[in-house]
């Protein structure tokens, strides 16, 4: 199988950008979405560009934390953070926030796309190996496998999402 280093989901929601937005920019709603988050952990309430956090995360019995990085934070449009682990780059995840309400579908018509997207920065790194081995020993998905596990959790987040929003 050959190995994946970008994933990206979309989903449209009958909800307003900045509604959408709001789900998806604060780390420490992510354990309603995600099916491998369970707890974040965050200094403070703003969340913008350096705001660090911690995600704790578990797939069957194994569990595990990443640190990350929010790098970008534009409200009704993006929210981007970095992942690491012993101090060196994971992944790169994000969420596009697009107004789609233009489409002559009618008022009930999704007026947002949500994507979501996920690339696997192990691959140029120093210590990239050890970080992969790392990431198997922890989650027991091996490097090759990542993309396919990220993308069937992100249908399943985006999904969450999409529902939760659309009840208001």
């Amino acid at each position: 199988m050959k190995r994946e280093w970008v994933v990206e989901e979309s989903v449209a929601v009958a909800a307003r950008p900045d509604e959408v937005y709001a789900a998806v920019a604060d780390p420490r709603r992510m354990r309603e979405w995600s099916p491998e988050v369970f707890a974040t952990w965050m200094r403070g309430k703003a969340v913008e560009p350096g705001t660090r956090f911690v995600g704790f995360n578990r797939i069957g019995w194994r569990v595990w934390f990443t640190t990350c990085k929010v790098t970008a934070a534009v409200p009704g449009r993006a929210f981007a953070f970095r992942v690491s682990s012993f101090g060196m780059p994971v992944a790169l995840w994000g969420y596009r926030v697009e107004d789609v309400s233009d489409d002559p579908a009618g008022p009930d018509a999704p007026r947002t796309r949500l994507t979501e997207y996920w690339e696997d920065l192990r691959r140029d790194n120093r210590g990239a190996a050890f970080v992969s081995l790392l990431g198997r020993l922890f989650t027991g998905v091996p490097a090759e496998r990542r993309a396919a596990v990220n993308r069937a959790g992100m249908r399943a987040t985006l999904d969450r999402i999409r529902t939760a929003a659309e009840k208001g």
